[in-house]
């Protein structure tokens, strides 16, 4: 009653800044500050180890060293990017990731696309069974030793597609995709090109995927960034052809040996740069391209994911 007094005066309601503090408006005010707070500690708490990490990787050595770097770089300096851009290697395992990466969130888009709109389908005999087999295969794994002996068995060590067709295609994936295509789509539509003539494959082509973008994105996003911060499935696959060690690979290399006399692998020149200065520069030579393509599907990765989240 209080609070409707104190929002209408003479006939009119007054604006919300002028209207009397209450108990409801001031618990209001304080949840928002509460969950403001959380949100800046969240997104600092991802922000500031990346900062850090730029800063320490064009800062000069003996800053670096001496554990002066906090979020502002000392002493501005390249050399460690130079000798990134010098070292073959490296480039060579950026070409490696990006090919690898393409090819498998590619291959990985079009099972999973195939697979969900089967799975949609009314019509398809037994397709509660085939999503409890695929499904199984999210919580229960073979393990390490039988899928290299399978790689083995298959002639696929030091290979392309050691890297490429393992794990490509994604039961959690194929779970969003499938719930977004049976809350999004409308049936009727489906049936209407059905009674047009359209075969499976047009309605998938031309009604499907076109109204799909959204979840599309998402879907990609997520096979492209699982592989692209992947590496050990190359540690175990990738044993005799080191042009094919990918970039993360050979970020996890640096790695362990920062501590060492940090030398590159056989063949490469030995790095005089700062282990400390080496490692952050390499991170963010793998983290810069990935992270550039962010914002190009940022605007769909939001709805994708809560309209695949709605259960069908």
């Amino acid at each position: 009653m209080a609070e409707n007094t104190a929002a209408v005066q003479n006939g009119e309601m007054l604006p919300l800044n002028k209207r009397g503090w209450t108990v409801n408006r001031v618990i209001n005010y304080i949840g928002d500050a509460v969950c403001w707070i959380i949100i800046a500690i969240a997104a600092l708490s991802c922000v500031l180890p990346f900062v850090h990490v730029a800063s320490k990787s064009v800062s000069e050595e003996a800053f670096v060293v001496a554990n002066k770097i906090v979020l502002l770089p000392k002493g501005f300096q390249t050399e460690a990017y130079g000798r990134i851009f010098q070292d073959a290697s490296l480039m060579r395992s950026m070409f490696v990731t990006v090919v690898v990466t393409a090819s498998f969130t590619a291959i990985g888009m079009v099972l999973t696309i195939c697979c969900a709109y089967a799975l949609t389908r009314s019509d398809l005999k037994g397709r509660s069974v085939f999503t409890m087999m695929i499904m199984f295969t999210y919580y229960f794994t073979a393990g390490i030793i039988p899928d290299y002996l399978l790689m083995h068995n298959l002639h696929m060590l030091d290979t392309w597609w050691c890297l490429i067709l393992p794990l490509c295609f994604a039961p959690y994936n194929l779970l969003i995709m499938k719930n977004n295509f049976q809350g999004s789509i409308p049936e009727s539509l489906i049936e209407s090109a059905r009674l047009d003539g359209a075969s499976h494959f047009t309605i998938l082509a031309r009604i499907v995927v076109p109204l799909s973008k959204p979840i599309l994105a998402t879907i990609a996003l997520f096979y492209a960034v699982g592989r692209w911060n992947a590496y050990s499935d190359a540690l175990y696959y990738i044993q005799r052809r080191t042009d094919l060690r990918p970039l993360q690979l050979k970020l996890y290399n640096l790695i362990v040996a920062a501590s060492e006399s940090f030398q590159m692998d056989a063949g490469a020149v030995q790095v005089t740069t700062n282990p400390e200065v080496m490692r952050a520069a390499c991170i963010m030579f793998a983290a810069i391209p990935i992270i550039c393509v962010y914002p190009f599907i940022q605007r769909y990765f939001v709805q994708g994911t809560m309209v695949g989240a709605v259960k069908g």
